[in-house]
């Protein structure tokens, strides 16, 4: 069976994004100086729910809503990896994951969201690079499972008996 390209797409995108938020959500209860994306996460949906004029749920609530649109928006970036043949997917899920750590340690300061929690420690920047390209690579590693099996030169499905 052949996995149509959009599914496969987002199918890929999903493993990558769940394996990046697995990734962070272990890492942050067991190490002090684990990038904490999620906090900001939460810091964006307190603003939009503030300059919406919603009520602004409890923490934990907050938490795990944050980590629900981490997920979608990681899914979508993540669906930008499978590319037209499996090595150029890997080196655009490299790539894409290493744009994304970037990003994520740059971009929130400049949308008004203030510095990602120790952002400015080496190891923090590091772990959190390292991880976004885990997340592309997952992304990759099952773009490139769900790919169609070609099938060998010379080979033809008349010739097989049922």
């Amino acid at each position: 069976m052949t996995i149509p390209y959009p599914v496969r797409c987002l199918a890929s995108g999903a493993v990558g994004a769940t394996v990046l938020t697995v990734i962070h959500e272990k890492a942050r209860r067991a190490h002090p100086d684990a990038p904490r994306m999620d906090l900001v996460g939460m810091r964006a949906l307190r603003q939009v729910l503030r300059a919406l004029g919603q009520r602004v749920p409890p923490r934990a609530q907050v938490h795990r809503l944050a980590l629900a649109g981490d997920l979608i928006a990681n899914s979508i970036y993540y669906a930008a990896v499978p590319a037209s043949t499996t090595t150029a997917t890997w080196v655009r899920g490299a790539l894409l994951g290493a744009v994304a750590g970037v990003g994520a340690l740059t971009l929130p300061s400049q949308i008004w969201l203030g510095d990602p929690p120790k952002s400015d420690r080496p190891t923090n920047q590091a772990m959190t690079v390292a991880w976004y390209v885990v997340g592309a690579l997952a992304a990759a590693a099952a773009a490139t499972a769900m790919r169609p099996r070609r099938r060998p030169a010379g080979f033809r499905t008349d010739m097989i008996r049922a």
